[in-house]
């Protein structure tokens, strides 16, 4: 008797039957992940502008602040795999909830902080939350839409994502200065418990699942480590204080890592990833299209800022990034197959960079060129997206899911590190240069998958 409600915190929850027989009850679906995925990139464009405040709150320097984001992104990352793969076997949708769950508390937690060390071991707790939200976001959508909405499904939830980076440094910015940098975190909370509530009554529970008898610890310590190191090693080259021979020594270990995990996963009983999906060329090349893409995305958010001015002038021009990303993945080229508007996207994005890379940096040229480069961005993603994810089983869309959200955050950290050093190597104009290549290669990654 007293075994049977924990039992039941182990059973995904039914839909009510009048959400389930609704013949749209797939946006609703999308909408509840779209709570996810708006708080997410809030999260991630937030915090930074906290980092002035907790350096006088707690008498830190920069460096010692920074590990309140740079903690959160190293385990996301690490994390974002194996928790997609527990998902693909339990239920995508309990572990989206209790993610959820977990993220929210975690946030509230964060706001009570009173040291910097406790703070940092809260935003690692967050960050576990935020795999597990993250990790299933894309596989609800598509194991919820019918085929023929995938792409659309998708591109609402792009936007969302696009929407919350819109609105972080603006909100940030109001919330340090009126409220205090503890209301960075406690405005995920309002959003969580809905989210948690949406989440409850909108999403399926998992019809398909693969069995898992046991975790492969070994498969996580080797993905873990090797994703770990790399994220450092970029660290160091995007300013974070490590000699040489660290970057040197981290740079060895991800390489040696990621080859110890592969060959795990080639012999292990149960691998954590299935190594014929690497293998598919779709998967494999829409993944490095969606590291591109975010590398692509992310840059400016660190060029436009090191250009000068004030910070609401930075704001403002930016803001355009993501609208333009917004609305060309809601409304943008649904007619097109996936493949021409990948391609299409990453042509309009290159078209985009290329009068940053001639013209002077004026506030008009920067907003008109970034709402373009947020057009092909926004065509570009959600095409991508489906194509990996409807290359990939279905029962095995967390694993898909969680690659697709990794290659993602490798994009996101390589694009702030690859516009810092070429800041730092040559400026402005090296660093447009260098997003220009990486938005070309999403056009040619985009012609090289299958017709």
């Amino acid at each position: 008797m007293l075994l049977a409600p924990l039992r039941r915190l182990g059973v995904e929850p039914a839909r009510p039957r009048f959400v389930a027989r609704w013949p749209h009850a797939h946006w609703l679906a999308v909408a509840a992940v779209c709570l996810g995925a708006f708080m997410g990139q809030l999260d991630a464009s937030i915090v930074t502008l906290t980092f002035p405040a907790l350096s006088r709150q707690f008498g830190a320097d920069l460096a010692g602040v920074q590990w309140v984001s740079l903690s959160y992104l190293l385990t996301l990352v690490a994390l974002l795999v194996p928790v997609g793969r527990l998902a693909d076997a339990v239920g995508r949708k309990l572990i989206y909830l209790y993610g959820f769950a977990l993220f929210t508390v975690a946030s509230a937690a964060c706001g009570f902080a009173d040291s910097l060390p406790l703070l940092v071991g809260l935003r690692v707790v967050q960050a576990v939350g935020a795999a597990m939200l993250q990790a299933n976001s894309v596989a609800l959508v598509t194991t919820s839409s019918p085929r023929g909405s995938m792409r659309a499904a998708l591109g609402v939830q792009a936007a969302a994502q696009a929407l919350g980076l819109a609105l972080g440094p603006t909100l940030g910015g109001v919330l340090v200065a009126g409220a205090g940098w503890q209301w960075v975190f406690w405005v995920n909370v309002p959003i969580g418990l809905l989210a948690i509530a949406a989440g409850r009554y909108l999403l399926p529970r998992t019809r398909q699942r693969t069995r898992m008898r046991q975790i492969d610890w070994v498969g996580v310590a080797l993905l873990g480590v090797s994703s770990t190191a790399v994220l450092l090693a970029l660290s160091g080259l995007s300013g974070l204080d490590a000699p040489v021979w660290a970057l040197v020594i981290l740079f060895l270990t991800a390489v040696g890592a990621g080859v110890g995990f592969a060959l795990r996963q080639r012999f292990a009983a149960e691998p954590m990833v299935d190594l014929n999906l690497l293998r598919n060329r779709t998967v494999a090349h829409g993944l490095v299209g969606a590291m591109l893409g975010y590398l692509v995305l992310f840059g400016p958010l660190v060029l436009i800022p090191a250009l000068g001015g004030s910070v609401v002038r930075a704001g403002f021009v930016l803001t355009s990034l993501p609208v333009g990303f917004a609305l060309a993945a809601t409304f943008g080229g649904h007619r097109w197959p996936d493949r021409r508007r990948a391609t299409v996207g990453g042509l309009v994005a290159a078209v985009a960079l290329i009068p940053l890379c001639l013209l002077p940096l004026t506030d008009p040229v920067l907003a008109i060129s970034l709402a373009a480069l947020g057009i092909g961005l926004g065509l570009f993603t959600p095409a991508n997206n489906a194509t990996v994810m409807a290359a990939i089983p279905a029962a095995s869309s967390g694993v898909g899911g969680g690659l697709v959200n990794m290659a993602r955050g490798l994009g996101t950290t390589l694009g702030v590190a690859a516009v810092t050093l070429s800041l730092h190597g040559g400026g402005p104009r090296l660093a447009l240069i260098v997003l220009l290549v990486a938005a070309l290669d999403l056009s040619v990654v985009s012609q090289r998958q299958p017709a």
